[in-house]
C-alpha cells in the first residue's frame, strides 16, 4: 500500500542507495552529504521499503542538526513512516519524536516554527498531537505572521480530526478573536477559512458585522468569502438577498480572480436582469484586460452560457464581446464570433458588419500569421450576417449572385398572369435594347481591306466585379483593350448596374439563368394566358433574348467566349421554347420545386435537431411550490431582489429549472464492483468530466464486525492517472460508506481501471482482500453527436493528419442498416441529408461527425457497395487531429461492425 505524503518525487528503483550507506552519511558532520542520505531515505521509503534500522539513527544524529533543510527533510521523513502498529496504537518511540516538536514549536528560528507547524498539518496521530496543543495556540500569538498563519491552519486541522472538538474545545472563540485583531492578510484568509470550514455562523456573523469593509480586504480573504457566500446560499436560498449586496461591491475589486468568483457567484445566484447584466460587463471587461489567452478563452465559455440563458440580456453586450477579436489567438477570434453571430439583431448588424469589414481590411497586411485563415472566418461571419438580415446584403455580397437568385424566385414563384407577365417586363427592360452589339455599315471599302488584316485595339469602358479591401464584392469602372472586329459597335452603355452590364462583362452562368428563368416563364404564361397570340409573342421576344446571348458570347467583343456549361444550357432552353412536351413541362414547373422544397425539410429538420440538442431539458413537478409575487411582503428587499423574485417565479411557473440528470439515466452508469455473497459490497457510478474521470463508489459493510483500515485501491491502464492517494476508513457493521476516486484523464484512448478493497477486522490479524471487477473507460463516454457544415467538415478532413482506415466486414446486407447500426455504435451524428440516402442503388456514402469532450473532432466517412453475392464491401475512414481518437473509434467499430450489440 502506497504511503500517504504530500512530496511526490520521482526515482529511479534501478539503483537504490544501500540502507548501510545512507546510516553512514546520517552518522557523519558533512551537512550536504546528510541531506542526500535523508533524501534518498525518503524516496525509498516512498517506493515501498521500510528501511526501520534507520530510526535511531535519525533520531540520533538528525533531530539535533540545526540545519534548516535538514530539519524539512526529517520532517517529510516523520511523515511518510509508520507511527503506528498493525492495532493502531501509536509506537512508543514516537515519544522521542514528540519531545523534538515540542522544541521545534518553541524555537528561537520562525522558519522551523512554521514548518513544523505545517507538519502537523498532516498528522492524525491523537496521542502525538495532545501534549503539543498548548505549543500550538501560543503560537497564534508570535511576532512573525508566517508562524501565526500556519498555527491557524495546525489549529484547523486538528480541530477537524474526530477527536479534534474534545482537544480545542475552544478554538472557534480563540480564531474569531484572532480574527478580529490580526492585521497581516494571509493569516486572516487561514482564520476567516477556519471558521468558515468548522464554525460557519461564526464565519457568516464576522462577515455581516463588517460588510462595509469587504471591499478592503486582501484578494486572498474575499475569495474565502465569495466560497463562502455560495454555500450558505445553496443551502438557503431565502438569505440571498443580503449577500448579493457584498457580491457586487466586489464587482470592482482590484483582483482579477476576484472579479472573476463575482461574476460566477453573481449568476448562479441571481437571474435578475440587473445582475445578470452586472456579470455580463465584468466579463466583457476581464476580456479586454486579461492578456492570457487561457483566461480569454475561459472568459468566452462563461459568456457562451450567459447567452444561452440570458440572451435578451447578452444583445446588447454584442460590441463589447466583439472587441476579444483584437486577441491575436485564432482559437478566441473563433469563438467570439460563434457568440456574435447568434446575438445579432436587426438593430445591431450594421454596426457589427462595419466592425467585421475592418477586420477584414486589417488582415490585408500579412504581417501575421493565419492571416487567410482568419479572413475566410471574417467574410463566412459576414455571409452569415447577409442571409439572417437580408437589409445588409447589399453591402456585402456579389451583385451577380443576387442576380442570379432574385431569377430565381421570379421564374419559380411567379404564378399568376399579372405576376408572370411583370416577370417577363422586368427582365426585358434589365437586358435593355437588343442585341447586344452591331457591324457598323458605314465603312470606306478602301481601308477594308487594310484594316481587315490588322487588329484594331478599341477601349471598353465596363464595370466589373472587384474584390475590395475589407472583402466585400463592388463594381468598378475600368478601361479594357479589347480587340474587335473593325466594323464591330457595342450597343448600350456598359456604366449601368443591370443584367445588361453584367453580361458584357462575361458572366455568361448569369447569362444562364436568365435563359432558364425566361423558359419557366414562358411555360408558366402558356397556362395562364389564354391569348396564343400574347405567348408567341413573349415567346419570340424570349428566344430573341437568348439568341443574342448566344452571339454575344461567340463574338470577339468580349476578351473571353462563352464557356460551355453556359452555351449547353441556354441550348437547351431555346429547344425546349420550340418544342415542348409534357414531360419536359413537368420536370421544369413541378419536379424542380419538389426536389427544392424537400431540400428545404432536410435542411430545417437538422436545424431543428441541432436546436433541440442545444436547448436546456426543464422539468417542473406538478406539486413544486409556487410563491406569488404580489402577494409576498416586499418590506425590507432590495430592487435586485424584487427582480430576482420575478425571475424565480417565471422560471418556476414556465419550467425552465435545470435540475440535475434523470436518475434512470444514473442508474444506467452504475457498475458493480464485487459479488453479493462478498463481505464488503461496491459499486461505482462513474462521471466523465472534461479531462476528468470521477468515481463515486459506495462500499457496503456486510458483515457484524467493525471493518478497521478499510482501503480502496485503485489502479490504472493506458492514458489514465490516479490523482489522490488511497485513504483509510472505519465501517461500522451494517453501514456503508461513499468513496471518491479522481482520475485524470490525458487522452481519448480507451483505458482500464482495477483494483481491490482491503481491510481488517478485530479477529483476523492478515488483511483481508476483495478483488473489484474491472472498469473499462469506453470512447464512447467521451464523446458526443455534433453538427458541422459540409464546408467545415471538408476543411476538418483535408488538416487532420491522422486517419485509420477499416474495411467493411459485417453480415448486415442492407446499405442503410448498416449505416444506421455504424451510427448508433459510434454515438455519432450523419451530416448527409436523409434525402441522399434514400433509394436503393446498390451503394451509399456518407459523413459522421462527433466531439469528444474534450474539444475533439472526430470525422467518419463511411462508403460501401452490394456486391453480386449480396454483401457489403467498401471502407469506413476515421480522421481525427490526434491519434488516440482515430485508433480508439477504428477500434470500436471494428468490433461493432458485424451486427453485434
Amino acid at each position: 500500500m502506497e504511503k500517504s505524503c504530500s512530496l511526490l518525487v520521482h526515482f529511479d528503483k534501478g539503483t537504490p542507495a544501500l540502507a548501510n550507506e545512507i546510516k553512514e552519511a546520517l552518522e557523519g558532520n558533512d551537512v550536504p552529504a546528510k541531506i542526500d542520505a535523508m533524501k534518498n531515505a525518503i524516496m525509498l521509503l516512498l517506493n515501498g521499503e521500510t528501511l526501520p534500522q534507520l530510526f535511531i539513527t535519525i533520531v540520533r544524529y538528525v533531530l539535533p542538526s540545526e540545519d534548516h533543510t535538514v530539519q524539512k527533510l526529517l520532517l517529510l521523513y516523520l511523515e511518510i513512516i509508520d507511527k503506528t502498529d498493525g492495532k493502531g496504537r501509536v509506537l512508543p518511540e514516537m515519544i522521542l519524536i514528540c519531545q523534538n516538536l515540542r522544541n521545534n514549536l518553541q524555537h528561537p528560528n520562525e522558519y522551523i516554527r512554521g514548518v513544523t507547524l505545517r507538519f502537523l498539518c498532516r498528522l492524525n496521530e491523537v496521542e502525538i498531537i495532545e501534549p503539543l496543543i498548548p505549543s500550538i495556540i501560543s503560537n497564534l500569538e508570535h511576532r512573525h505572521p508566517y508562524v501565526r498563519r500556519n498555527a491557524i491552519l495546525a489549529v484547523m486541522a486538528i480541530y477537524k480530526l474526530p477527536q479534534g472538538e474534545q482537544l480545542l474545545v475552544d478554538a472557534p472563540e480563540t480564531i474569531e478573536r484572532f480574527l478580529s485583531t490580526e492585521q497581516d492578510q494571509s493569516a486572516k484568509r487561514n482564520a476567516f477559512l477556519m471558521l468558515f470550514n468548522c464554525a460557519q455562523d461564526r464565519a457568516v456573523n464576522y462577515l455581516l458585522t463588517n460588510v462595509d469593509r469587504v471591499s478592503d480586504w486582501g484578494e486572498l480573504l474575499q475569495m474565502v468569502v465569495l466560497e463562502l457566500i455560495r454555500k450558505v446560499c445553496r443551502t438557503n436560498k431565502a438569505e440571498k438577498g443580503k449577500y448579493i449586496k457584498i457580491i457586487i461591491s466586489l464587482l470592482n475589486a482590484p483582483s482579477a480572480a476576484v472579479v472573476y468568483e463575482c461574476a460566477g457567484t453573481l449568476v448562479s445566484l441571481s437571474s435578475a436582469p440587473t445582475a445578470i447584466r452586472a456579470a455580463a460587463n465584468t466579463y466583457c471587461q476581464l476580456l479586454l484586460s486579461q492578456s492570457d489567452n487561457n483566461v480569454k478563452l475561459i472568459v468566452l465559455d462563461r459568456l457562451n452560457e450567459l447567452k444561452s440563458s440570458h440572451r435578451d440580456i447578452m444583445v446588447d453586450m454584442i460590441m463589447d464581446v466583439l472587441r476579444a477579436l483584437s486577441s491575436p489567438n485564432l482559437d478566441i477570434r473563433r469563438k467570439t464570433l460563434d457568440i456574435v453571430l447568434e446575438l445579432i439583431t436587426p438593430r445591431s448588424v450594421n454596426e457589427v458588419v462595419q466592425t467585421l469589414k475592418k477586420e477584414v481590411m486589417k488582415t490585408q497586411s500579412g504581417e501575421l500569421e493565419k492571416n487567410g485563415e482568419y479572413r475566410q472566418m471574417l467574410i463566412q461571419a459576414i455571409h452569415s450576417c447577409a442571409i439572417k438580415f437580408p437589409e445588409v446584403a447589399s453591402t456585402v455580397i456579389r451583385a451577380a449572385r443576387v442576380c442570379s437568385c432574385a431569377l430565381w424566385i421570379l421564374g419559380e414563384y411567379s404564378l399568376s398572369l399579372s405576376e408572370v407577365e411583370g416577370a417577363i417586363a422586368t427582365i426585358k427592360q434589365c437586358l435593355g435594347d437588343l442585341p447586344f452589339f452591331s457591324i457598323s455599315e458605314d465603312v470606306e471599302a478602301a481601308d477594308s481591306s487594310k484594316k481587315s488584316q490588322q487588329a484594331t485595339s478599341i477601349t471598353v469602358s465596363s464595370r466589373r466585379p472587384a474584390i475590395l479591401a475589407d472583402g466585400t464584392y463592388a463594381t468598378q469602372s475600368a478601361a479594357s483593350e479589347t480587340t474587335i472586329s473593325p466594323n464591330i459597335m457595342v450597343q448600350g452603355s456598359l456604366a449601368t448596374e443591370n443584367l445588361r452590364s453584367l453580361l458584357l462583362t462575361g458572366e455568361f452562368f448569369l447569362g444562364a439563368i436568365v435563359a432558364c428563368t425566361l423558359a419557366k416563364l414562358i411555360l408558366r404564361l402558356e397556362e395562364v394566358q389564354p391569348s396564343k397570340v400574347e405567348v408567341n409573342k413573349a415567346s419570340s421576344n424570349a428566344l430573341l433574348i437568348m439568341v443574342s446571348m448566344l452571339q454575344l458570347g461567340q463574338s470577339l467583343v468580349l476578351p473571353h467566349p462563352i464557356d460551355n456549361d453556359s452555351y449547353d444550357r441556354i441550348v437547351l432552353c431555346i429547344r425546349l421554347l420550340c418544342n415542348t412536351g409534357d414531360a419536359e413541362r413537368k420536370i421544369w414547373l413541378k419536379s424542380c420545386r419538389e426536389s427544392f422544397v424537400k431540400m428545404l425539410s432536410d435542411k430545417q429538420l437538422r436545424e431543428t435537431e441541432e436546436i433541440k440538442a442545444k436547448a436546456q431539458i426543464s422539468h417542473s413537478q406538478p406539486d413544486d411550490l409556487i410563491d406569488f409575487y404580489h402577494l409576498k411582503s416586499r418590506k425590507g428587499m432590495s430592487q435586485l431582489e424584487l427582480e430576482d423574485e420575478v425571475q424565480d417565479d417565471l422560471k418556476r411557473a414556465t419550467g425552465e429549472f435545470v435540475k440535475d440528470a434523470d436518475d434512470a439515466n444514473k442508474l444506467n452508469r452504475i457498475i458493480q464492483l464485487t459479488g453479493f455473497s462478498d463481505p464488503v459490497y461496491a459499486e461505482a457510478y462513474v462521471t466523465v468530466h472534461h479531462y476528468d474521470i470521477v468515481l463515486d463508489v459506495t462500499v457496503i459493510n456486510r458483515t457484524k464486525e467493525t471493518l478497521q483500515n478499510l482501503c480502496l485501491e485503485l489502479a490504472t491502464m493506458g492514458d489514465l492517472k490516479l490523482v489522490e492517494r488511497p485513504q483509510n476508513y472505519t465501517l461500522a457493521p451494517e453501514s456503508s460508506k461513499q468513496i471518491k476516486a479522481n482520475i485524470k484523464v490525458s487522452s481519448t484512448e480507451t483505458g482500464v481501471i482495477f483494483g481491490n478493497i482491503v481491510y481488517e477486522t478485530s479477529n483476523v490479524l492478515e488483511r483481508t482482500v476483495v478483488v473489484l471487477n474491472d472498469i473499462h473507460i469506453d470512447i464512447m463516454d467521451y464523446i458526443s453527436p455534433a453538427v458541422c457544415s459540409d464546408t467545415a467538415f471538408r476543411t476538418m478532413w483535408a488538416e487532420f493528419e491522422w486517419e485509420n482506415k477499416v474495411a467493411v466486414n459485417t453480415t448486415i446486407a442492407n446499405e442503410k442498416e448498416f449505416l444506421d447500426h455504424i451510427i448508433k455504435s459510434t454515438n455519432m451524428k450523419c451530416l448527409t441529408a436523409s434525402s441522399a440516402l434514400e433509394g436503393e442503388c446498390g451503394f451509399l456514402a456518407a459523413n459522421l461527425y462527433a466531439k469528444s469532450v474534450f474539444g475533439e473532432d472526430a470525422l467518419v466517412n463511411v462508403s460501401v457497395e452490394k456486391q453480386g453475392d449480396g454483401k457489403l464491401n467498401g471502407y469506413i475512414r476515421i480522421r481525427s487531429k490526434t491519434q488516440g481518437i482515430a485508433l480508439s473509434l477504428g477500434d470500436k467499430i471494428t468490433l461493432k461492425q458485424k451486427g453485434g450489440s
